[in-house]
């Protein structure tokens, strides 16, 4: 089943079961799924919706972040509930080793030695570690093994 059916059939029960958290959500995630294919003028692939999903995913934690700094619990706990259903949908994360491994093989491959190269490594890796990989994550990766450099 691939995500959009996923997230149709997910609706379905939620609509069902009266959870209107999820139900929300996914009509959320659905709406800006279609405003980028409007966008691109072509239906989204997995990895397309994958992309949409992790955005709204750091939207809902810069805000946060925010409602935290405001004292705005209520709203924080909120957008953390919304948080956790759009996470439901994304692929595991690498976890930090594997990223580390994988920008380690990608400087060796591409001869970089100083954070200048930071451009030159940050594609191939990103690529290799798929839509899952987090690319704030892996960006401090390849900072801090150049700099060691």
């Amino acid at each position: 089943m691939n995500l959009r059916d996923r997230l149709d059939a997910d609706l379905k029960a939620a609509m069902k079961s009266g959870d209107a958290l999820r139900r929300e959500v996914i009509r959320g995630v659905r709406g800006s799924i279609r405003n980028r294919e409007i966008e691109s003028g072509e239906e989204l692939g997995d990895e397309a919706i994958t992309r949409v999903i992790r955005s709204l995913v750091k939207q809902r934690a810069d805000s946060i972040e925010q409602y935290t700094a405001a004292g705005r619990t209520d709203l924080a706990d909120k957008e953390t509930a919304e948080r956790a259903v759009l996470e439901a949908y994304l692929p595991a994360a690498p976890d930090a080793a594997e990223v580390e491994a994988v920008v380690r093989a990608v400087i060796a491959e591409v001869g970089a030695t100083q954070p200048k190269d930071m451009g030159r490594v940050m594609k191939p890796a990103l690529d290799r570690l798929g839509a899952a990989a987090d690319g704030k994550v892996v960006s401090q990766t390849v900072k801090r093994l150049l700099a060691e450099s």
